[in-house]
């Protein structure tokens, strides 16, 4: 099950109390404070771990809590400090107050930490408080409590392209063409109902990750269909390919499917708007009328957006299509060489 949103309560350990205690020893007849120190409490931690995909395991766990420090006993004796605890997320997590909203940690990398609650300082014993004019203090500090919060965790895939466009659009059949995804594929709305992600080889041991957004519709970014709730998984990708069925068999008319879809990525965010973007005309081994095709082409042409043609199942246009999104990912992200893209696996 991929689980992408979910609640957890953290809560720090308190700090151990220090003790009043005084020394009572056959040949020392004055004695004196012997009061220890209560031990640090353990902190919460949060660790980004590649091994984590999915949120699902906070999902019947939102309860984490450190140990506590122990208190301090006589004969000088500090109370033992308690252990952190660490919980792991998948890379591409957003760390938020529950109560705020406000943005405290995002974890765009494996092995980044980050201190969720921090443990309560242990209290002092009665021989911390021993001066020369004060040799018999009889008193103690209690230990501070462990930091508690709610926590909000959201899940944002991190991706270089994303696939977005109607249900039955091509795109799970796309992604499982190009990469090793195995997605499942059916003849009907809302087959997808999670990403799916994809690694691409293009060659000289150089790829890059595609994610497969499940169906928008009209409405999505109100609620409709699966609603918004993908969404944010495009917000990582640097380029959007934007699949548009041009058969005759959805019944629809691509120039509008076209058109609600980029409305909805305008509706959810301004940014997702101008991000780059690619038409690509699938299911063209299944065309009846080629004005569909011109008519979609030329709607991308008015938005300055390169577009293409293919068809996943009979294998056609899919090498120019990675040679594409490649060498456009090239110029938004210099490291990635496309010198040898004609070699490109598929």
């Amino acid at each position: 099950m991929f689980i992408d949103r979910v609640k957890i309560r953290v809560k720090a350990g308190d700090g151990g109390n220090g003790v009043t205690a005084f020394r009572r020893e056959k040949f020392v007849p004055r004695g004196g404070p012997s009061g220890g120190d209560g031990g640090n409490g353990g902190s919460v931690w949060m660790e980004s771990d590649e091994g984590f995909n999915t949120l699902l395991h906070l999902r019947y766990n939102p309860e984490h809590k450190a140990e506590r420090g122990r208190h301090g006993e006589g004969s000088n004796r500090h109370g033992k400090e308690g252990s952190d605890l660490t919980v792991k997320v998948p890379v591409g997590t957003q760390v938020l107050d529950a109560e705020t909203n406000d943005l405290l940690f995002d974890f765009t990398e494996p092995g980044q930490k980050f201190l969720a609650a921090k443990g309560g300082k242990g209290g002092w014993g009665n021989a911390h408080f021993a001066t020369p004019t004060r040799r018999a203090p009889k008193f103690h500090y209690t230990g501070r409590p462990g930091q508690e919060r709610e926590l909000q965790l959201e899940l944002k895939l991190i991706a270089d392209v994303g696939l977005v466009g109607y249900p039955n659009a091509g795109k799970s059949t796309l992604i499982s063409v190009i990469s090793a995804a195995k997605p499942k594929i059916a003849d009907y709305p809302f087959t997808t109902l999670e990403p799916n992600l994809g690694v691409v080889d293009i060659g000289d041991y150089k790829t890059f990750v595609v994610a497969d957004i499940p169906g928008l519709i009209e409405g999505a970014s109100e609620g409709a269909g699966l609603g918004d709730r993908f969404l944010r998984h495009v917000e990582r990708t640097k380029l959007i390919l934007h699949l548009v069925d041009v058969s005759s068999i959805s019944g629809r008319d691509p120039v509008d499917d076209y058109h609600v879809i980029n409305r909805e990525l305008a509706n959810y965010s301004s940014d997702l708007a101008e991000r780059p973007q690619i038409v690509v005309a699938t299911k063209i081994d299944a065309i009846d009328d080629p004005e569909r095709i011109e008519r979609l082409k030329d709607a991308a042409k008015a938005d300055s957006r390169e577009f293409l043609q293919i068809s996943s199942v009979a294998n056609t246009g899919v090498k120019e299509l990675i040679r594409v999104v490649a060498n456009t990912l090239a110029s938004i992200q210099p490291p990635i060489d496309l010198s040898e893209s004609e070699s490109a696996a598929v």
